[in-house]
């Protein structure tokens, strides 16, 4: 059934009333009816979806929108945003050392280094140890020692520390005659009490003010300085350049090299697992060696006869080369 509209207007008449105060007489009151527009029983609901249906005389609600649908499309530029949105952090790597500004290169060599040590250096000096009896490790040390005592005396003279310089000939004197060629000490001991003293090229040129330059750590070197390199080179050269054989023969250097090297290992293990037990072996390793090598040069400017123990400084062999990279 369709709409029905009804309209009426309807007159109610009521029954004659007393005059009022005016005199007038009833009057017709037309009252309206309000149309009301109904919705057939059997039609569909013409609503569209989210609008809600009122009733006459209530409040109008507002329709609730449907929720967004997200895409693919949405989802992947959502976390892309977020991607972008996300703190970047950028951490510049430390600038080196001013005295290692090699140190990129430095800490490579040292890697290398520590693995051969371990792997070869270690193991063959840990053999040498137990097949070599003390008493003739120790030997054989003095003998090496004893033969760097002319470069000791040669830098002692550039330095012009004359007193050292003819202490080191006597001691050189008395450990290759009384002293077997230098397989005993018997300078160090009484009646002579003449200590053992390291010197080289280097501390020559550090007396004189050269600078160390750039820090190194080099294979069959171990950690140096440019400076100390340069002064390590001429300390080996004196000999084979001025005496001649054996020092300048393979048969003579290559046994002499490894053992120093050997007897150095055994004689310095617990200095060097101590810093690799410090939380950045290397720098350890490269601290100790500038601060020892800064203190022989500032002892040199020392004025005066300045006496040294026999016991503060090693016997180990004076310039092997240390392929476990600490001197």
């Amino acid at each position: 059934m369709g709409v029905s509209t009804l309209m009426a207007a309807m007159l109610l008449m009521s029954d004659p009333a007393a005059p009022d105060a005016a005199g007038t007489t009833d009057e017709l009151i037309a009252v309206p009816v309000v149309s009301v527009v109904l919705p057939a029983a059997d039609a569909e609901s013409t609503s569209s979806p989210g609008q809600a249906t009122v009733s006459p005389g209530q409040a109008t609600v507002p329709p609730t929108p449907p929720a967004p649908q997200v895409t693919s499309g949405a989802t992947e530029r959502t976390e892309q945003e977020k991607a972008e949105d996300a703190e970047i952090i950028v951490r510049a790597r430390p600038r080196p050392p001013r005295e290692d500004p090699l140190q990129e290169v430095n800490l490579k060599t040292y890697a290398v280094v520590q693995t051969a040590d371990k792997l070869v250096v270690a193991p063959a000096a840990k053999a040498y140890s137990k097949i070599i009896p003390s008493f003739l490790r120790s030997g054989l040390r003095h003998f090496f020692n004893n033969l760097n005592e002319p470069i000791v005396f040669l830098n002692y003279l550039l330095q012009h520390k004359i007193g050292k310089a003819f202490e080191t000939v006597g001691r050189f004197g008395v450990n290759s005659t009384l002293g077997i060629a230098g397989v005993v000490d018997v300078a160090k001991k009484a009646p002579f009490k003449l200590p053992k003293r390291r010197n080289s090229f280097a501390n020559t040129m550090g007396f004189y003010g050269v600078k160390p330059g750039p820090f190194l750590f080099l294979p069959l070197v171990g950690p140096t300085t440019v400076r100390d390199l340069v002064g390590l080179s001429v300390d080996r050269l004196i000999l084979p350049a001025t005496v001649g054989k054996p020092f300048n023969r393979v048969w003579y250097t290559l046994p002499a090299t490894i053992i120093g090297t050997l007897d150095y290992r055994v004689e310095f293990d617990e200095k060097l697992q101590s810093f690799r037990d410090s939380p950045d072996p290397y720098a350890a390793s490269r601290a100790s060696y500038l601060q020892s090598r800064q203190a022989e040069i500032d002892a040199l400017h020392v004025h005066g006869h300045r006496q040294v123990k026999p016991e503060a400084q090693s016997d180990k062999p004076a310039e092997p080369p240390l392929p476990d990279g600490a001197k």
